[in-house]
């Protein structure tokens, strides 16, 4: 059956791809063909090509009270977080429906990756009762509905390392099972297949390390032994996917014993994060000041040849949201809404 009846295939295709990417629910619903063509991998590297595919960033975000005290931004006693999405270039905010049965909040510190037209959110802490959990949900945009995954197997984890190729995979290593024992394991999880494979573990503990899909493998950066509680170190792991082994970098991928987090890949090959109030490349190649009106960065995201930076003037006050053109070295302010200047703990760019 022809994708639009009386055009040819090739010309009901160029129709399809010039959808805004809120209208694929609807589109997907009108026929199978529609739905079939549209959740193809295909279809989404054609709209990339032809210029009309959309970046779009999904942060783990603090809802706020509006109102202010002494210019502090009024939190409850434990924040309540959400999953917004901002579409640097249209300048749209909103927010993702609640994960089925979290319709009070998000697990804190839960981690998020995006696989194709699908973001994986994985572990995190209930918020009820603060027990850790191995979860997984995966929200198609395609279909807008969210979907239960297979846990992740083995020990309950919290604060590890995660990444995704953006194809079908997303790699775990890492943290710390309920005992506080930091980890060496580590697993896939393929999204199409919807299944865990477990991998090698990594030849050292890693507690709160950060995953970075990096020059098309699986980094696993800093982090900390059981013995070294909090001392992070300066060592990287790298997961080969050519030949599924892991293999040490130098001993110095980091340039101090800091908190990883903030590590992101850049698009270019280049892996930053921030420190000492500014942006910098950790090949050694650039150190970018970031804007004066921020003093923190908590969250960078890696979008491809920018980065996006979400940080606060002062504690407790509104967080703001910038972008840096990593090629000419400047940053945009972006225009944030006032429900959507909650503090920030990760977050990640998909291109649909």
């Amino acid at each position: 059956m022809d994708l639009i009846p009386g055009l040819p295939d090739d010309i009901g295709l160029e129709c399809l791809i010039r959808l805004d990417h809120t209208q694929f629910p609807s589109a997907a619903s009108v026929c199978r063909g529609w739905k079939s063509e549209i959740e193809l991998s295909s279809f989404r590297t054609y709209r990339k090509s032809a210029g009309l595919s959309r970046r779009i960033i999904v942060m783990v975000q603090a809802q706020t009270d509006p109102t202010r005290k002494h210019g502090l931004r009024k939190y409850s006693a434990a924040p309540v977080y959400r999953l917004t999405v901002y579409e640097p270039d249209t300048g749209k905010w909103g927010e993702l429906n609640p994960i089925p049965g979290f319709s009070n909040g998000l697990p804190l510190f839960c981690q998020i990756a995006p696989v194709g037209c699908n973001l994986v959110v994985m572990g995190g802490l209930n918020p009820d009762n603060w027990e850790t959990s191995n979860f997984v949900f995966v929200y198609n945009f395609v279909s807008a509905t969210w979907r239960r995954g297979p846990d992740m197997p083995g020990c309950t984890r919290s604060f590890f390392g995660c990444a995704s190729d953006n194809d079908r995979r997303v790699f775990v290593a890492g943290g710390h099972d309920n005992e506080k024992n930091a980890l060496r394991s580590a697993m896939a999880y393929d999204v199409v297949e919807d299944e865990w494979t477990s991998l090698a573990d990594m030849a050292d503990e890693r507690d709160e390390c950060k995953g970075v899909f990096h020059r098309g493998n699986f980094y696993v950066i800093g982090g900390y032994s059981t013995s070294m509680q909090g001392q992070f170190g300066k060592t990287a792991e790298c997961f080969n996917l050519s030949t599924w082994q892991w293999e040490v970098t130098d001993n110095d991928f980091l340039s101090g014993d800091t908190c990883p987090r903030t590590c992101v890949n850049g698009g270019n090959g280049v892996v930053y994060m921030y420190q000492d109030g500014a942006v910098v490349a950790l090949d050694h190649s650039s150190r970018i000041r970031i804007p004066s009106t921020m003093d923190s960065v908590p969250c960078l995201i890696g979008l491809e040849g920018q980065l996006l930076a979400v940080g606060s003037v002062g504690f407790g006050r509104t967080h703001g949201v910038y972008t840096l053109d990593l090629k000419s070295s400047t940053w945009t302010k972006a225009d944030v809404p006032e429900v959507y200047s909650g503090h920030v703990q990760s977050g990640c760019c998909l291109e649909i």
